[in-house]
């Protein structure tokens, strides 16, 4: 097929070979889905993923592809280019493994990292001409600093669990395979939107809603926190590096996130206001105390809080993102602060869908 056949969409009289392809690797999560739908508005976009949408009305646009089989990857990759030619203007890679159990996986590596070697290396032989390459790293990567020192891309990197661990070596691998493609790591804050779909904070706010004896205790600082983004912020950070793809580094990290992080007492105490109208009452406890309690709930009942989360719980993370604002115009619109309450007034409206939408029944 020609190289000027440049567009995910159906061949025939109304394709429309001005729109640059791109592709999503997770294209049916929740931030692929959300990816996916903006940059459908100027480009031609295929979602790849081990579970294709399934109520996708054109199947073109989406390809079922495990990163755990080479084979698959090699096959989807050689038949993306027999259907729409050899220049891809982006691939945008946000699957990967992770859970909160904590136990060894070798999920992290079998997908996370070496996924991400199958894909370069399907990239790099099949003779594609890929103008970026974006991989979604974690701002988990970097060591944690106390108040008021801003993280930057240069600042030391310390992953503390398998999840950042596999980001770190995922990135490694993909900076070691690749010389030819400009490559751009996002390192991203923790992901929420108005309805919450943010595992820490929807557990949180569970918590203190339902009012569980555990949400008035904390092994931790309560005046230390971690940085979030809104999704529809991120989405525009991602749809941004690849509008200025041409204009940017062969290969840049950039943190994207607020560079306001809310302690974890601000959060009790505005959650608490929001819910039940008082602040929420909050007792320090030893990490040993808390582990104890963890492992106990553990042992009768699935909780979200694990005991190897207790150690993190004095962890503090601010990050600059000056990078962001120079390299692609962006900063969010968006913030926890603000929309916490939209997202406590969801809950209110319908605890149940609430719950049910946040996978917390």
């Amino acid at each position: 097929m020609p190289e000027s056949n440049y567009a995910a969409q159906p061949a025939g009289p109304d394709r429309d070979s001005a729109r640059e392809l791109i592709l999503v690797t997770g294209g049916t999560g929740l931030i692929g889905k959300a990816v996916v739908d903006r940059l459908a508005r100027n480009y031609g976009v295929l979602s790849l993923d081990r579970e294709p949408a399934s109520n996708d009305p054109d199947p073109l646009k989406s390809y079922k592809m495990d990163l755990a089989s080479e084979e698959d990857v090699h096959s989807v990759i050689a038949r993306i280019k027999s259907d729409f030619g050899s220049r891809i203007a982006s691939v945008v890679h946000l699957a990967a493994y992770y859970d909160f159990e904590g136990r060894p996986s070798d999920l992290y590596d079998e997908i996370t990292v070496k996924g991400s070697e199958r894909l370069i290396e399907a990239l790099k032989h099949k003779d594609l001409k890929v103008e970026q390459f974006i991989f979604s790293s974690s701002l988990l990567v970097y060591a944690p600093q106390p108040p008021q020192h801003k993280i930057t891309e240069e600042s030391p990197l310390l992953p503390k669990w398998d999840y950042p661990e596999s980001k770190v070596k995922a990135q490694k691998v993909i900076q070691a395979e690749n010389e030819d493609i400009p490559v751009v790591i996002l390192r991203i804050a923790g992901v929420y939107n108005d309805e919450g779909h943010s595992i820490p904070i929807t557990n949180h706010i569970q918590r203190i809603y339902e009012k569980q004896i555990s949400s008035h205790f904390y092994p931790g600082n309560l005046s230390y926190g971690n940085p979030f983004v809104h999704l529809d912020d991120l989405v525009e950070a991602i749809e941004l590096a690849i509008k200025k793809r041409k204009q940017l580094p062969h290969e840049t990290v950039i943190n994207i996130g607020e560079d306001v992080t809310l302690s974890y007492g601000y959060l009790q105490n505005e959650i608490g206001m929001l819910l039940h109208n008082r602040k929420w009452k909050t007792y320090k406890i030893p990490k040993l105390m808390a582990k104890i309690g963890a492992w106990i709930q553990n042992l009768f009942g699935k909780n979200f809080i694990k005991p190897w989360m207790i150690d993190l719980t004095d962890d503090h993370m601010e990050i600059d993102i000056s990078k962001a604002r120079e390299l692609l115009g962006w900063e969010p619109k968006h913030s926890l602060k603000q929309t916490l309450p939209k997202i406590i007034a969801s809950l209110k409206k319908d605890p149940e869908a609430w719950l049910k939408v946040n996978k917390l029944k």
